[in-house]
This record gives C-alpha cells, sequence and structure tokens, in this order.
C-alpha cells in the first residue's frame, strides 16, 4: 500500500525528531489516508484520499 493520496500526492515526510538535549534522530510524519470508494471516470473505484481532500469535497464519495 502506497502511503500517497491519490488526488492531491500527499506523501510521507521526513524530518528530525529532536530530545530536549537535542540528540536528532530521523522520523517521519505521514498523511492521514481514507480508504474510500469513490467515482473515477465515472465508475466506482477504491482510492486512497487525504482527510483534507475528503473535507475539501475533492472526491464525489460512490454509495
Amino acid at each position: 500500500m502506497a502511503r500517497k493520496c491519490d488526488i492531491c500526492g500527499k506523501g510521507v515526510v521526513t524530518g528530525m525528531k529532536v530530545s530536549h538535549s537535542h540528540i536528532r534522530t530521523k522520523r517521519t510524519w505521514a498523511p492521514n489516508l481514507q480508504r474510500v470508494k469513490a467515482i473515477v471516470n465515472g465508475s466506482p473505484k477504491r482510492i486512497m484520499v487525504c482527510t483534507r481532500c475528503l473535507r475539501s469535497g475533492k472526491v464525489q464519495r460512490a454509495v
């Protein structure tokens, strides 16, 4: 499963976790993805969509 939104392309971002003593270790931030049934090219299909795309109405959900 790719951790990327099929609508906007938002994916995992990497960076550094910094402790109080400033010890730096690598970490990742993953987008909040939901597996939804949506209308794609006129037919229903299961896609991975971030919650921002769902909330903004960029996805027409299938029933």
